[in-house]
Parts: structure tokens; sequence; C-alpha cells
């Protein structure tokens, strides 16, 4: 969704002699996700891999009581995160498994899930979506291994990104105290995960968990 940080990032690659293909998109589009596909398949020839990473997080207690008030998890932080984390990786999945179908050369489609798919306070949208990549992932893998396609899951744990950088001191060093490896993961830890699953090609419907230790 962020144009310029994708011009920035295809720039960054650039100078080290790398290459981007980039396109922004709107996942919980039906519309856009087509196009997407579409074009990437037309410049590419064909896809081999799809990593659904698109996420938000609209975090609320379902209910609380404030100044004899009850307040109530809006709609529209569940449908957000709903369609996005969810629908949207439904409709990436869909569209990726009919290129690979047709092209009959098998591929693999990785879904980001979460270790919050089990159950995390203040997290009613997300952990139900996270829930849902996780049985979506199975069904996949299930439906798809005729035509030679696989379909896995990564679930990390905490990771040390931009937003998790941001939360106050206090708070982030009590997530960290939970984590028995003591830190949260760096992004390329969860890369090498997913590498892995890519070049396994006998690892399908499984939810890898790559936690710390953290969800015991």
């Amino acid at each position: 969704m962020d144009q310029a940080g994708l011009d920035q990032l295809a720039a960054d690659l650039t100078a080290q002699g790398k290459s981007l293909w980039i396109r922004q998109a709107n996942v919980a589009r039906e519309d856009e996700v087509g196009t997407l596909f579409q074009d990437f398949v037309a410049e590419h020839g064909g896809i081999d891999v799809v990593v659904n990473n698109a996420g938000i997080t609209r975090d609320g207690l379902l209910i609380k009581r404030k100044d004899d008030k009850t307040l109530r998890m809006p709609l529209q932080d569940w449908q957000q995160v709903i369609d996005v984390n969810l629908t949207g990786v439904f409709l990436c999945a869909r569209e990726a498994a009919a290129h690979m179908v047709e092209q009959g050369t098998g591929g693999v489609i990785v879904s980001i899930s979460s270790i919050s798919r089990a159950g995390q306070v203040g997290q009613t949208n997300y952990t139900a979506a996270k829930a849902g990549v996780a049985a979506m992932t199975v069904t996949w893998a299930k439906e798809l291994a005729r035509y030679g396609v696989r379909a896995a899951a990564i679930a990390p744990g905490y990771v040390s990104t931009e937003m998790t950088e941001a939360i106050r001191e206090d708070i982030r060093q009590r997530i960290v105290d939970q984590i028995p490896l003591g830190r949260m993961a760096a992004m390329g830890e969860i890369s090498l995960a997913l590498r892995f699953v890519i070049e396994n090609d006998y690892l399908s419907g499984r939810v890898l968990e790559v936690d710390g230790a953290l969800r015991i």
C-alpha cells in the first residue's frame, strides 16, 4: 500500500546490484489482487511462490467498562482486520493457486499466521484471522497436493520490527521477559524459516512456529 516505501526499497536494492518488481495493491480487494497476479505472470511468465505477508492490527478488548459505560469493540475494527488478514490471504492464495495449476509446474503458498492464533487478550479480530489462516493452510495443502502445489504457514512470536520497537520501553521489556530465549526474533530469522519452507518439498499442511519457545 505504501508506494513511496516500495520505490525506496527498489532503489536501495538497485544500488546493491539487485532488482525488485513492485506493485501497489490492496489485498482486501478482489479486483486489485487479480490484476496484481496477472501483471506479475505477464511479465515473468509464471509464479512459483507466494508469501501472504500483508497484515494489520486493530487491537482492543471485546468489551470494557469505563465510567459506568460498556464499550464494545467497533465492528469496523473487526472487519478491517478480517478483510486484510483473512480475506486478503484467501484472495492471494486463490489467485496464486489458479496460476500455478494452469502452469502445471507446481508451487508453494506460504501464509503468515501467528502464535496469537491460540488466543490473545485484546486481539479478538487478529486471533480469529490468524487461526483462520492456519486452518486454511491445512485445507489448501490437501486440496492442491494433486497439482503439485504445497501450502504451509509460519507462526512468528514477537519480532523486532519498527512497530514493536515503538512500544513503550517498560511494556516492551515485560514482553521480552516472557520469552524463554530472552529476546524478540530478528526479521532475518523469520526469513530463514520462510526459506526452509520454500526449499523443503515435503513440508506441506503444517504451521511452523518461530517464537523463541514462548508458546510451549
